[in-house]
């Protein structure tokens, strides 16, 4: 069942779990994460990086839609970290309908008005918006910045930011990282609580790999409705390649089996972490209800223009 990203995170938020989205690249990240969440019953988003979707362009989009289609949850498709507007009119052409326009590389002004212009170009093509602001340190995926560079998100600026752009979730910067956490991680949850209180829409976590049980649980206490995982899924599948090398007559599709399994063990675990897990009927009960609710209004529109015409 293909999900609508708003949906899963606002219903996420109200019943207080979160939404694991997994950064994929072939076939083998697809079909991990849709056998770990049709396993356990749960929602889950396949995230597609810029690189990835340069990579492999609408043929990569139409294997993740038509992925979450036919699952037997739902899932939702959206294109993550989006840095520049050709990126965005590339993933809304392939069908995608939920965007991160990320801004947050430029200054807050700039990143304003970059926001504001892919929301409005987003909505007005039926996707919602992710944005950022603040700037996470750490390295994934070709993102670079170092801790010195690391800004936090300012609560008051996330209020105003909100109320200017018009976007759908928001993703904060409190001590998280790309990647791997170098140390132990240490998040500001006093500036996470603020930044809830200041704003009403869904809020979003990046660099969830490596965070430890009790601080994915304080998150989620505090409104964080997403969490971003990369590294660890990514680890897990060359794991199984650099082992598989030393195989004298390796076969290719045991290989991606064996990929695709230890792929979906970490994705497993990321779902009970993020108590999703189960949660799939909430949303196909909302995703019914709406489809009667479309149904009964197009049949007392049809009404209406025969009593109309008469």
């Amino acid at each position: 069942m293909l999900a609508s990203t708003s949906e899963l995170l606002n219903t996420a938020w109200r019943k207080g779990y979160a939404i694991g989205a997994f950064n994929v690249y072939n076939l083998e990240g697809v079909k991990a994460v849709i056998n770990a969440a049709e396993g356990l019953h749960s929602p889950a988003i396949l995230q597609l990086h810029p690189s990835a979707l340069q990579y492999g362009k609408s043929p990569l989009v139409a294997l993740c839609m038509e992925a979450a289609r036919k699952s037997l949850v739902p899932i939702a498709v959206h294109l993550d970290h989006s840095t520049s507007e050709t990126d965005i009119h590339l993933g809304l052409a392939a069908g995608i309908k939920s965007i991160m326009a990320d801004g947050s590389p430029l200054p807050y002004e700039q990143n304003l008005i970059f926001t504001r212009e892919m929301a409005k170009l987003s909505h007005a093509n039926g996707a919602a918006v992710e944005a950022e602001i603040g700037r996470i340190s750490g390295r994934e995926d070709g993102l670079t910045m170092d801790e010195k560079a690391a800004k936090m998100t300012d609560p008051v600026a996330a209020a105003e930011f909100i109320k200017e752009t018009k976007v759908d979730f928001l993703a904060v910067t409190i001590g998280n990282v790309h990647g791997k956490y170098l140390s132990e991680p240490k998040l500001d949850f006093p500036r996470l609580a603020k930044i809830r209180a200041s704003v009403s829409v869904p809020l979003v976590l990046h660099g969830a790999s490596g965070l430890p049980e009790s601080m994915i649980h304080q998150c989620i206490q505090f409104g964080v409705s997403k969490f971003n995982v990369n590294t660890e899924v990514r680890q897990a599948y060359m794991d199984v390649l650099k082992s598989s090398i030393s195989e004298a007559h390796p076969d290719l599709l045991e290989i991606m089996e064996k990929a695709i399994d230890a792929m979906r063990l970490v994705i497993s675990d990321k779902l009970q972490l993020f108590g999703s897990v189960g949660k799939a009927y909430l949303h196909q009960y909302l995703y019914a209800n709406q489809l009667t609710a479309n149904s009964t209004r197009k049949k007392q529109a049809a009404i209406n223009q025969v009593l109309i015409k008469s």
